[in-house]
């Protein structure tokens, strides 16, 4: 009874960890440019008792019988896949069309200035030291253009527009038109990336144990490459959460976790009748 016990608890400490993982997608279903997570179970280390001593020749199935100590969370695999495109009709508002290319933000940190890479493309101007603005995202963070330096430009801009190849195309009151390449990366290696908030990634912090290089991992879009981007002006990108799915496997979670917190109040129910015996 008390190895069954700690198999439930040890599988109910795991999918507490799957609940959070649902939440946080439910909780930015809304958020532009998010990218849901999948968690994925593996088996426990088990022990096998080779219970049958027999001749075995002629059993279809294994000797013997294999005990288990529960389930784990094994990885959390995010779903690359593109979202909705919904219109905006705001200027400073891109979604990126093609899966694995990210922005490029710079952000500050302890150690200095880091790029860092996000899908959210609803963009703001912030006024700077001489009279320029800069293109900033939400958080402030400062847009990089293809040589990773900020995006500024004069602060008499009539509007904004995008060109094919991630172009910016800034058109000042005078009449004058200045184009600015915007840094797109690409992400080939998703999964090993360290994501920072629910929309904002960077590289991992332990490459050298991962045994990889940034070069592994993404690479920038230049030169030719640049005719692959494939970005929208006046509109944004949705999250890609399913609702529906994460709310079925929310329920099934739960079920799961009711019927081992079951399974952990038999075992002590048992165990009460034996201490009782006389």
């Amino acid at each position: 009874m008390i190895r069954s016990m700690t198999t439930a608890v040890n599988t109910m400490n795991q999918l507490q960890s799957q609940i959070d993982i649902i939440g946080n997608n439910l909780a930015n279903s809304a958020t532009n440019g998010y990218k849901s997570s999948e968690a994925n179970f593996q088996e426990m280390l088990y022990q096998q008792f080779n219970n049958d001593k027999g001749d075995t020749a002629e059993r279809n199935s294994p000797a013997g019988i294999r005990y288990g100590v529960g389930a784990m969370l094994g990885s959390a695999q995010m779903n690359w896949k593109v979202g909705s495109l919904q219109m905006t009709g705001r200027e400073l508002d891109f979604a990126l069309t093609e899966p694995k290319q990210y922005f490029n933000l710079i952000m500050p940190g302890e150690d200095g200035e880091q790029t860092v890479y996000t899908r959210a493309g609803n963009f703001y101007v912030s006024p700077v030291e001489g009279g320029n603005l800069m293109l900033v995202n939400g958080d402030g963070y400062p847009v990089a253009d293809s040589a990773g330096q900020p995006i500024t430009f004069a602060e008499d801009v009539s509007n904004y527009n995008m060109l094919p190849g991630g172009v910016l195309e800034v058109t000042h009151n005078s009449g004058a038109v200045q184009q600015i390449q915007m840094g797109v990366t690409t992400l080939e290696r998703q999964n090993l990336m360290s994501r920072l908030s629910a929309t904002l990634f960077a590289l991992p912090g332990n490459m050298a144990d991962l045994g990889v290089a940034p070069a592994d991992i993404l690479t920038e879009m230049t030169g030719a490459d640049r005719n692959r981007i494939g970005m929208e002006n006046q509109k944004l990108e949705a999250s890609n959460v399913n609702y529906e799915k994460e709310m079925t496997d929310l329920i099934n979670v739960q079920r799961s976790y009711q019927f081992n917190a079951r399974t952990v109040t038999l075992a002590d129910q048992m165990l009460g009748l034996i201490n009782n015996i006389r």
